[in-house]
């Protein structure tokens, strides 16, 4: 054994050097005869390793000398490639025509052809090498299966996986000079998530150790493309396609990891693999097709977006079932309420449905997930705060950054579990909060008291300070909207077909009718559960209690489907369309609270021609600047104070207002001092226009000295 590995791991490093730079030359040709010649040696490579697998399929003395014969017949035939290619060549040099536009950026054959020979060469190399080193699996007597069982396994070993992996960064680093920054980082991440396959070595250590180091470089990706996306909000068309062909290919893959650990089955995950070399590959040998043709921005391309968003949530759902079946085995496992997929056909789909629901709700309510996201928002949200200028913003999203940590972490994952150890799983028992306190699942008095105590803290809270307390610090929501490029997606709202029915402060049809279902729910679900509890009715929905249901329903499905919906319904979603209860609750209370915004001077808005204030708001006000420059105040329930309008606001001119303003003004101690206005403002008045109007008599030039 250690003696095979001697010879083959040399020379899978051989195999990785030699594609690298075939790759490379394969971007490079511009001629029918360098296009040939890479054919002709990726073929001469697939057909040594042909010879190999015929050999390994049955070994003995009769299949070794076939084995020769076939691959000498394939190399002979590969040799047809270069004539054809010399005769072409030579046919476009005698009419005179430029050799080089033969193949002009990457013809589509040629293309298809090396990335088919590299993952050809790689396949076969995968079955070969694993062969040889006694690590092949015993093949099914079903042809079909035994293909099958050739390709999972040799997709699945490390031959191919960690050798690929080194293709990859080399390919990558020959080719960097050609290469958009962004893309070559992405590209050697592909390398670096390769590399830390979980299933390429069985050893439960290697499991481990790559899942958590894998999903920690996602993350990494994850954060990295979307603050890439906010910094170029115009990105090239070739990148944009790349993207979104890799990030499907992350999400099967994270699928596909799941399925491995849950199931043992790795053929979701092989696919994902071979897919993701396609991408690849596609990208590298068309290297400057990354960086040509730039796309319209993002922001007007909703159906992008959308598929950017729905993908890493995809994906992220996968990892974060990964980690939680990693990290907790039978526990995530006996946490999911699933129910077999037997009987009739509405029975099946039915099942499904209620498996799938299940799913997405338990693993969105997850420590691991919500942590994921934490980490991957809060990083936005870093980029945020180093953007932010106001020291009352800065102190916000600090606060708010401690609260998800505490709130969506610390308190249900961990000191939950601390007080309450023998609580059942997560999917019968609420997090603290549920239903704001209105529910009465058996639970112990003292925490339904405390439920009553938060919320009526939280009321004064809110009357005191705003809604802000709630929508733009306690909640977990602030956390996912307020970052960098999700806050971006604000466009949305003035753009997007739903969120235009959400503009301005005022109440719409649509808007109360949303608010009636959502706390109407609210109230039978409660009431449902009451009468569970006491014996009068025994109703579930999909298994649960109600309450249980729609609290799962609206925080752990809706909230993350009208989250990647975003480019279609408007950002900040739960605050303008009024689904989220909690919300309406703070809301309420502010509109009796002192919670305002304020200028410094109505004068300054009503000069002001930007209306930055209104294309900042987040939650779509846009009739801010009308109130503003008529009363020099403006009072919504629908602010939920995250402050954009102030740093957006070119002079400085706007303030929030709350309890410490008024209490202030009663003691009568001095207001807060005007800052300086940080552009020079233009006023329009009776002696200015006078002193700038033209004059009707025509200047007379002046003669000469």
């Amino acid at each position: 054994m250690v003696g095979a590995l001697a010879v083959l791991i040399p020379l899978a490093a051989g195999m990785a050097v030699s594609i690298a730079y075939l790759v490379k030359w394969s971007s490079e040709a511009r001629s029918p005869l360098r296009v040939g010649t890479a054919v002709f040696l990726l073929l001469m490579m697939a057909a040594m390793l042909a010879g190999g697998v015929f050999y390994y399929a049955h070994p003995s003395t009769a299949s070794f000398v076939e084995a020769i014969w076939a691959t000498s017949t394939l190399m002979s035939l590969s040799v047809v490639v270069v004539f054809v290619s010399f005769l072409h060549e030579v046919r476009l040099t005698s009419e005179s025509k430029v050799a080089s536009g033969f193949f002009s950026g990457s013809g589509g054959g040629f293309l298809g052809s090396v990335i088919g020979l590299v993952l050809a060469n790689e396949l076969l190399m995968g079955w070969t090498f694993q062969a040889a080193s006694g690590q092949a699996p015993v093949l099914s007597s079903t042809p079909l299966v035994a293909l099958g069982q050739i390709l999972v396994g040799s997709v699945n070993s490390p031959w191919f996986l960690f050798t690929m992996s080194a293709e990859m960064v080399m390919t990558a680093v020959l080719l960097r000079s050609r290469l958009p920054r962004a893309a070559f980082v992405v590209l050697v991440t592909q390398s670096v998530l390769m590399l830390l396959s979980p299933p390429a070595l069985g050893a439960p250590t290697w499991v481990d150790v790559s899942i958590y180091l894998s999903s920690a470089v996602m993350i990494g990706l994850i954060v990295y493309l979307m603050e890439h996306l906010y910094r170029h909000p115009q990105l090239g068309a070739g990148f944009s396609t790349y993207l979104l062909e890799l990030l499907s290919v992350y999400a099967l893959m994270m699928a596909g990891l799941f399925l491995w650990v849950f199931y043992g089955d790795g053929s979701a995950f092989a696919v994902s693999v071979v897919l993701e070399m396609v991408v690849f590959f596609g990208a590298v040998v068309q290297p400057e097709e990354l960086g040509a043709r730039t796309a319209a921005p993002w922001s007007l391309r909703p159906n992008w977006t959308f598929g950017v968003l729905a993908l890493i949530f995809v994906a992220e759902i996968f990892m974060g079932a990964l980690l939680d079946v990693q990290a907790n085995g039978a526990g995530f496992t006996s946490a999911l309420p699933l129910l077999p997929l037997t009987g009739s056909a509405a029975n099946v789909a039915a099942n499904a449905f209620s498996n799938g629901f299940w799913f997405l709700a338990t693993v969105a309510a997850s420590t691991w997930f919500l942590l994921m996201m934490g980490v991957e928002m809060g990083a936005l949200v870093a980029f945020k705060f180093r953007e932010t200028r106001h020291r009352e913003n800065r102190i916000r999203l600090a606060l708010m950054m401690g609260c998800y940590g505490a709130f969506a972490v610390f308190y249900p994952s961990v000191y939950f579990g601390l007080v309450a150890p023998n609580a059942p799983g997560p999917s019968t028992v609420p997090v603290l909060g549920w239903p704001m306190g209105l529910g009465s699942f058996p639970m112990a008095t003292g925490v339904f008291t405390v439920l009553l105590a938060t919320y009526l803290i939280t009321g004064v809270l809110v009357v005191l300070f705003g809604r802000r307390v709630i929508c733009s610090t306690f909640c977990t929501a602030p956390l996912m909207y307020q970052g960098t490029t999700i806050d971006a997606m604000k466009s949305f709202n003035r753009s997007s077909p739903v969120g235009r029915k959400y503009l301005s402060s005022r109440f719409s049809a649509t808007y109360s009718v949303t608010v009636g279902l959502v706390m109407g729910s609210l109230v039978v679900s409660s009431l449902l559960s009451y009468l569970n509890t006491v014996g009068t009715l025994q109703i579930t929905i999909l298994g649960a209690d109600p309450a249980v249901f729609f609290f799962a329903l609206y925080f752990s499905v809706l909230w993350y489907l009208l989250f990647v919906t975003i480019p279609y319904v408007g950002n900040y979603n739960c605050v303008t369309m009024g689904w989220c209860y909690t919300g309406i609750f703070a809301q309420a209370f502010q509109k009796v609270g002192f919670f305002k915004l304020k200028v410094h001077d109505k004068q300054v808005c009503r000069d002001c021609t930007t209306l930055d204030c209104a294309k900042s708001c987040p939650v779509a006000l846009v009739d801010m600047p009308g109130h503003l420059r008529s009363k020099g105040e403006f009072r919504s329930t629908k602010c939920c104070g995250v402050g954009d309008c102030i740093e957006a606001c070119p002079y400085d001119n706007l303030y929030i207002s709350d309890v410490r303003h008024w209490v202030r003004a009663r003691l009568g101690l001095s207001p807060r001092p005007v800052p300086g206005k940080r552009l020079p403002m233009v006023r329009t008045t009776a002696a200015s226009r006078t002193a700038t109007a033209p004059s009707s008599t025509p200047a007379i030039p002046a003669g000469p000295p």
